[in-house]
């Protein structure tokens, strides 16, 4: 399962009316799962609010978050003032020159899409790249991502994460992993 994101122009003042062609794009957004709303740190806070009133406007209710984008060239204050404005979203402040802001906002996509990220594990080697699993998924959902073969045949999982009781156990089929696991499949 893969997280897409789509980046649409933004939104104008009057869009729900079909100004800036504002219903094709919000049309967008009620297909989607998630919103991200993006805004510089050291800007106005008031300059996304059409957004925001644009998307409030059209009934969009969708998990949201705001990126306060080039954070390294903001004052902490604004960061601040984007908070005390929209206090019903999580602001993210983002950089590209700051990899623990692009890993904050990566998490904080993932967190949007409601999937857990579980890393897969072979001869003692953890890959880079998570397997995405809905909510809820067990080990057996994990050997079948893989390949549905191994989902039929394997013999249980060895366990390092958030839902190991201690590193490395082993579990069964039925084990539910959560966001962070690292499962080994046992042939």
């Amino acid at each position: 399962m893969l997280v897409q994101l789509v980046e649409i122009p933004g939104l104008i003042e009057g869009a729900t009316e079909g100004r800036g062609g504002g219903r094709a794009l919000l049309g967008v957004l009620r297909f989607a799962d998630a919103i991200v709303y993006c805004t510089r740190a050291d800007g106005d806070p008031e300059a996304l609010r059409p957004v925001v009133r644009e998307v409030e406007l059209a009934e969009i209710d969708k998990p949201a978050f705001l990126a306060a984008t080039r954070a390294d060239e903001a004052d902490p204050a604004a960061i601040e003032a984007l908070r005390a404005t929209y206090p019903e979203l999580e602001v993210v402040p983002v950089s590209v020159l700051d990899e623990a802001s692009l890993q904050a906002f990566s998490d904080a996509v993932w967190a949007l899409t409601g999937l857990l990220r579980v890393r897969l594990r072979s001869n003692g080697t953890t890959h880079p790249e998570p397997l995405a699993l809905e909510d809820g998924a067990t080990v057996a959902d994990v050997a079948d991502s893989v390949h549905h073969e191994l989902g039929e045949s394997f013999v249980g999982a060895r366990i390092w994460g958030p839902s190991a009781g201690f590193e490395g156990q082993r579990v069964g089929r039925d084990h539910r992993v959560r966001d962070g696991d690292v499962v080994e499949i046992l042939t």
